[in-house]
């Protein structure tokens, strides 16, 4: 949702305009357990984790947006999307989910994308860009909304947005080993072989035991691409056999 404010690639941004961007913010909803404890969230159910505050989405998305994963991963897409460098990306926790992004010039000012937190909106984006087309959502009333809030995201609690910043800095295939991984782990989780904070700790150790094969180095080619992502899965299918987690 986020990435469909941003209109420009990295190729095809005037120079001009990339120089004056300062800052690209993501937000993020923080999910079911934004103000869950460490305690409570390693008693987090499935089901509990999939009940959204404010999007309707697919099970495995919906559980990324309750780990962070989702974000993670966006700063991933924005930085290879755009003319941005690491250190200009941010996630920020929004509970509203109306201000998808925003951009930072270096004159101070920022650009800000609002929309009801609809996916229908950025499916619209997706089939029309780069015209308009109509959506049948609902349209913000400022009066009505009031008040918005911000907050910074805790990475000890919601470890994966760490990971994922990580393996973004690293380069390589480690963001795909960290993709590829966690999908088992969102998996394992929904299917109670893992407690929800094991997320995290499989992608985690997945990367540790990728590293260590020489699996994160550059790709050459899709077909190693393709070779990576699957050893990646194998990694974390048997880190997840090879004790109980649970």
């Amino acid at each position: 949702m986020a990435l469909c404010s941003l209109s420009t690639g990295r190729t095809a941004t005037p120079l001009a305009f990339a120089a004056a961007i300062e800052r690209v913010v993501l937000t993020a909803s923080g999910g079911p357990f934004r103000t869950w404890s460490l305690e409570q969230l390693e008693h987090a159910t499935p089901q509990q984790a999939l009940v959204h505050p404010n999007w309707s989405m697919g099970r495995k998305i919906t559980i990324d947006s309750a780990t962070l994963m989702n974000k993670g991963l966006e700063l991933i897409e924005a930085y290879h999307l755009f003319p941005v460098e690491l250190a200009q990306l941010e996630v920020v926790v929004h509970p509203q989910s109306i201000i998808h992004a925003l951009v930072g010039y270096r004159d101070g000012s920022m650009l800000a994308q609002l929309a009801s937190p609809d996916m229908r909106t950025p499916i619209a984006a997706g089939l029309a860009w780069p015209a308009r087309m109509a959506a049948p959502t609902k349209r913000i009333d400022l009066v009505e909304l009031g008040t918005l809030s911000f907050e910074r995201p805790d990475e000890v609690r919601f470890r994966a947005l760490g990971l994922a910043r990580q393996a973004m800095q690293n380069g390589g295939m480690a963001p795909a080993v960290l993709s590829a991984a966690n999908e088992i782990a969102v998996e394992a989780f929904l299917t109670g072989r893992l407690r929800f904070l094991h997320i995290a700790q499989l992608v985690a150790e997945t990367l540790d035991l990728a590293a260590g094969r020489g699996l994160l180095a550059d790709a050459v080619d899709l077909d190693q691409v393709l070779a990576t992502d699957a050893a990646a899965r194998e990694l974390a299918l048997f880190l997840l056999n090879s004790r109980t987690w649970s």
